[in-house]
């Protein structure tokens, strides 16, 4: 099939799921189409190019990303613990809405904290969707949502950075949904944004990583042959629990989706996945609540633990040990401790007076979790 052609079955698939669009959400994906059908020629050539340099088979690259479009699983991280614009914290705002919220709804973000009119997200939108979701006909609510594509069976999912438990959606939802390799808040991440019929604009700049040899997901030794067949696997988990499966890491590299449209949990979600910390704590008791009213499995993934001994002084141009010591007291950090000591912030501000500017908190919590996913041993090995 060309670049940028759509099966009859695919077409009527897309425009299923697009019915319940706003017009500035079929505007959203309309625009990235577009823009990615007039690179995908170039873009088709080059995956070409870079399979043949790597001895990989182009019939078998195109049986993967047919496969891939049918079956593409997009998960959605969160941090189920910590406090929304509301008050609440995540899991009581899922549980009550029956939906995942976008960040100009609940003013939290694992990446930028700047999902305001005339912040650094609200630009970033406005240049990766042409302006869409700028018009006099697009509230806060019509905004996407941030996801990331689902390419290796890791446990704690394909972007941990973004939270400690996730839910994978059902494969029709990429039908409405836009892609970007690597992060949308990147330079040049127009140019590496498509949609699920145009992925050659988001699998060309992957396969030249690969090739420079800077690999990706976190996968060993990865390179093209062996992507294809990642791919080629529609990765999916096991059912039931999942703390014996090695941990992922995948911290820095991902494919980012933007969902567009409502995703109700009761619908579009098929799976939920949680960090163990929270099995016996009250946030484990609203996910039981959350899948069992989605009607969804809830499984556990392996966990991360540390010893606040353990945390270097500084992480990525930020100070992550005092901030270690002050969130466990007793020496022992997990996505639990860490969400209840940033949550502190919203309820006890005046505790933090002295420490540093609130961005800088929040930015040093952001990479204090990241210390955690990288270096954590599974709760199951916790560290002693």
């Amino acid at each position: 099939m060309r670049p940028g052609v759509r099966s009859g079955d695919s077409m009527t698939r897309a425009a299923e799921a697009r019915d319940g669009l706003t017009p500035c959400q079929r505007q959203a994906l309309e625009f990235v189409r577009a823009a990615a059908v007039r690179r995908s020629a170039a873009a088709r050539e080059a995956v070409r190019a870079a399979l043949g340099r790597a001895g990989a088979s182009v019939a078998r690259y195109d049986e993967v990303v047919t496969r891939l479009r049918r079956h593409a699983r997009i998960a959605l991280h969160f941090h189920p613990e910590r406090l929304a614009a509301g008050g609440g914290s995540v899991a009581e705002g899922l549980l009550e809405s029956g939906a995942y919220q976008n960040q100009f709804v609940t003013g939290l973000s694992s990446g930028s904290p700047s999902a305001f009119a005339g912040g650094e997200r609200d630009g970033w939108e406005e240049c990766l969707f042409g302006g869409s979701y700028h018009g006099a006909d697009a509230p806060p609510a019509s905004r996407p949502k941030y996801g990331a594509l689902v390419v290796a069976p890791h446990p704690d999912g394909p972007a941990p950075r973004f939270g400690s438990c996730y839910f994978v959606l059902r494969p029709e939802v990429a039908d409405r949904a836009t892609f970007t390799w690597g992060g949308s808040h990147e330079d040049g991440a127009a140019e590496r944004t498509a949609t699920l019929d145009t992925l050659e604009v988001v699998l060309a700049p992957l396969l030249r990583q690969l090739e420079a040899g800077q690999g990706a997901f976190a996968i060993d030794d990865l390179d093209a042959a062996a992507l294809l067949e990642h791919l080629g696997r529609a990765p999916s988990l096991p059912r039931g629990d999942l703390a014996h499966l090695p941990l992922g890491r995948a911290l820095d590299s991902f494919v980012e989706v933007q969902v567009h449209g409502e995703v109700r949990l009761a619908g579009d979600v098929e799976r939920l996945v949680a960090d163990p910390a929270f099995r016996d704590h009250p946030v484990g008791g609203l996910l039981a609540a959350i899948a069992a009213r989605a009607g969804v499995e809830l499984s556990w993934h392996p966990g991360f633990t540390l010893a606040v001994r353990e945390v270097p002084e500084v992480f990525r141009d930020y100070p992550v040990r005092p901030l270690a010591e002050r969130a466990a007291p007793a020496g022992l950090l997990d996505a639990a401790i860490v969400g209840a000591a940033a949550n502190t912030l919203e309820f006890e501000p005046q505790s933090w007076s002295g420490w540093a500017s609130r961005d800088d908190i929040l930015t040093q919590f952001r990479r204090l979790w990241h210390v955690l996913v990288l270096q954590g041993a599974p709760r199951t090995a916790a560290p002693l």
